[in-house]
């Protein structure tokens, strides 16, 4: 199998915001207009529907932190991520947990980043 699953959350290893060091390579599989409005400094893009076929886009010398808004598409990231030998887990509360710990972030535009 190596479309990615369905819209469904799944049970796969997760960490908080506040266990990441600052270094983390992050992977952000959230739609452009998304990334566009905030986002972590030094994170990866890779919208979620087009994972499968930029998967060779994506950084496998380090073990990866997927993130979305919330978690939930970014948990069928890290199945389908492993399913391909590679070593990625969940961010817990997405980019929302992120923001609301005041955790740095960057955006195109003017204004204040947001996650939305």
């Amino acid at each position: 199998m190596s479309a990615i699953p369905a819209e469904r959350q799944f049970d796969v290893p997760a960490v908080s915001q506040d266990q990441l060091a600052d270094n983390t390579v992050m992977l952000d599989v959230r739609e452009p207009d998304e990334w566009a409005l905030g986002r972590a400094p030094r994170a990866v893009h890779i919208p979620l529907g087009q994972l499968e076929d930029r998967i060779a886009e994506v950084p496998a010398e380090v073990p990866l932190v997927v993130a979305c808004r919330s978690g939930v598409r970014s948990s069928r990231a890290v199945a389908f991520l492993q399913q391909h030998g590679l070593a990625a887990v969940n961010l817990e509360g997405g980019m929302l947990s992120w923001h609301q710990a005041n955790r740095p972030m960057c955006h195109d535009g003017s204004g204040t980043p947001e996650v939305c």
